[in-house]
């Protein structure tokens, strides 16, 4: 990026996978238009100052702490891996998952100082040695620990190792390889991360606004219903909003209200509302928001 353009924003995301996918939804439900041609790992978005960089998901960490970008997706655990200077802006919930220390079913081993001073493989070596100094230091031992780069929940089926260091998600692949969690090393999801010393600050926290009002609008919907002047306090705690449920009075002495609602308890909160005594109960989809 010797010849970037120092007006636009440089927006890091992974190229590809599953994260790739949750990025791209993520940022077109936050309005960042951009046309990604085939096989080009460099896109300019339509009405913003910002260019997307492709960049595979370790990488980016070290391409926004250098400067080379100035805010980019990736993982809480290659953040901690790596250890360089960036700004944690928003956690972004989804790429949730743990980094685990496992070991075979059929070798019963319940705390992780019983692996102290044995073979580790891993991905993340950092991680797993700042994990394991500790219960080193008590044992008076020294863990091996191996670096490979895939393929980690094989390692101790083919002997090379005593136990793993790798993330879980569904637990489907661990279970396969005959493995089981013996302890969590770090909780992890992705995050948004920026370069401390950006120059494009206000772009910045503009991306953060619009994410974060997309996120909102992917959790709640809104729930609007009408009620008697007598029960406005009982539904209101029913239904109290994010910050408060929104008031209009009816002509008729009643009562408009609306607020927003966790989708997951949308018709629990409907149920309790009909049997309070609240009428024209209707719910509406968000497809963005600002709070």
């Amino acid at each position: 990026m010797s010849n970037r353009n120092s007006d636009h924003c440089l927006f890091a995301v992974p190229k590809k996978g599953r994260l790739y996918e949750k990025v791209t939804d993520m940022l077109k439900g936050a309005g960042v238009e951009y046309h990604r041609e085939a096989r080009l790992d460099v896109a300019i978005c339509k009405d913003l100052p910002m260019t997307m960089v492709f960049l595979p998901a370790s990488d980016i960490p070290k391409y926004v702490a250098e400067g080379n970008v100035d805010i980019g997706v990736t993982g809480i655990d290659i953040v901690e891996e790596v250890g360089l200077d960036v700004e944690r802006v928003m956690d972004l919930g989804f790429g949730k998952c743990r980094l685990c220390v496992q070991a075979p079913v059929a070798n019963q081993i319940k705390d992780a100082k019983e692996l102290a001073g044995s073979r580790i493989v891993t991905s993340f070596p950092e991680l797993t040695k700042k994990f394991f100094d500790p219960l080193d230091a008590e044992k008076g031992v020294k863990t091996s620990i191996r670096f490979v780069s895939g393929s980690v929940e094989a390692a101790c089926g083919l002997g090379l190792a005593d136990a793993v260091v790798d993330l879980v998600e569904t637990g489907t692949t661990m279970k396969a390889a005959g493995l089981e969690i013996v302890s969590t090393v770090l909780e992890t999801e992705s995050i948004l991360i920026t370069n401390p010393h950006t120059t494009h600050k206000g772009m910045v926290d503009l991306l953060q606004h619009r994410i974060e009002g997309y996120i909102t609008s992917k959790k709640f919907v809104m729930v609007s219903y009408n009620c008697s002047k007598d029960i406005l306090d009982t539904v209101c705690k029913i239904t109290p909003g994010k910050r408060s449920p929104t008031i209009t009075d009816l002509t008729d002495g009643g009562h408009a209200v609306s607020g927003l609602v966790k989708k997951g308890e949308v018709v629990k909160v409907m149920d309790e509302l009909h049997a309070a005594g609240a009428r024209d109960i209707l719910v509406f989809e968000l497809s963005n928001s600002r709070m």
